[in-house]
């Protein structure tokens, strides 16, 4: 059967309620300006209409008007001890959370108190417990955890095609995210420091994608974890993780089998088997031209199809959905109790490594 009618009348911004309004942006302050920021988050809301980048907030106000001359952005720059202050508070009304996972709380603290909305980078902290006091800190502004494969056409498509019963009944998931932080970032990095990135640098950065996207496509939780690991780079010697292999059950017996590691080749796959057929999409989570989303279905005859989805910025698209949810009033798909869910679940990946046994989340 050709299932290419269902992603005939498909848009990328399916999700979008409002029409931005140029002249009343939604204005964001970004708090952390490491290379995420500055690379893909200050470019992404440059290109949005109807939001724009009004503060910037780093370790010096120096550093923050240095990058904003640098990114041509006309924002205000103000460090971190003048944000808690409540400095330039009236210049924005958003805060985009970017800072090393263990330090999301005290600005999101901060982000209540003034009354702000907050985009808050995954994962949501360092540690369930510390997740727990940001989702309580923010109980009464709204808040999203910034799971930018929620936006992504091609997940959201894998989504309508599971919804429509093209694949059946869910059986397994498999995936792997992959990277070379040393690469990318050097052996200073602070994922591989335990007192910034939290219990371990793979499965807190990596795995964490095809754990939560498995949650967003089949809309089931997690409920118990497997897993090995093992660490042998001297760069990696504070953490357990250099690479990790590991195992999710999600209720209603799912199964997800995943690969994470900060220390090999840049790459990304997700595959949802089925009892009826299975959705493929290589390369995966990251943001890549060449990724295409396969369906597989049938038994006497096998029938191979590639889905057509948009090609979008995902960082630009997480950004207008934030925007869209704040002017429409309506709640975000991830909140930080979403997040929250998936902290538990790392925590319960590290412990099933350590004891090499199941662990119920």
């Amino acid at each position: 059967m050709d299932h290419s009618d269902l992603a005939d009348d498909f848009s990328a911004r399916d999700w979008q309620r409002t029409e931005p309004d140029p002249d009343d942006p939604l204005r964001f302050a970004m708090i952390g300006l490491g290379w995420w920021t500055v690379e893909e988050m200050l470019p992404a809301v440059a290109a949005e209409p109807g939001i724009e980048t009004t503060v910037l907030v780093s370790s010096t106000a120096e550093k923050a008007d240095r990058v904003a001359r640098e990114t041509h952005t006309d924002a205000v720059g103000i460090d971190y001890d003048a944000f808690h202050d409540g400095a330039a508070a009236e210049a924005y009304d958003a805060v985009y959370v970017c800072t090393p996972n263990a330090l999301h709380l005290p600005y999101v603290e901060t982000a209540a108190e003034l009354d702000k909305a907050v985009l808050c980078e995954k994962p949501l902290e360092s540690t369930a417990e510390r997740a727990a006091q940001l989702v309580e800190a923010a109980a009464d502004i709204p808040i999203m955890t910034a799971y930018r494969m929620h936006t992504e056409p091609s997940i959201r498509m894998a989504k309508r095609l599971y919804e429509e019963g093209v694949i059946g009944d869910p059986v397994s998931v498999q995936g792997h995210m992959t990277q070379d932080v040393l690469y990318i970032a050097g052996a200073d990095s602070w994922r591989l420091n335990p007192d910034l990135a939290g219990p371990g640098a793979s499965v807190t950065d990596l795995g964490i994608y095809p754990i939560n996207t498995a949650r967003f496509v089949l809309g089931r939780e997690p409920v118990a974890a497997h897993a090995a690991m093992t660490s042998s780079h001297e760069a990696f010697e504070d953490v357990p993780d250099e690479a990790a292999n590991f195992l999710l059950e999600y209720e209603g017996g799912v199964t997800g089998s995943y690969t994470a590691s900060q220390h090999a080749q840049l790459s990304g796959s997700l595959r949802i088997i089925g009892t009826e057929g299975e959705l493929r999409l290589e390369p995966a989570f990251f943001n890549d031209d060449r990724a295409r989303l396969h369906l597989r279905t049938g038994e006497a005859t096998i029938t191979d199809q590639t889905i057509a989805f948009p090609t979008v910025d995902q960082m630009q698209v997480e950004a207008a959905y934030f925007a869209d949810c704040l002017r429409d009033g309506r709640e975000f798909e991830a909140d930080a109790h979403h997040g929250l869910v998936d902290m538990r679940a790392i925590e319960a990946v590290y412990q099933a490594a350590e004891r090499g046994e199941r662990v119920t989340i």
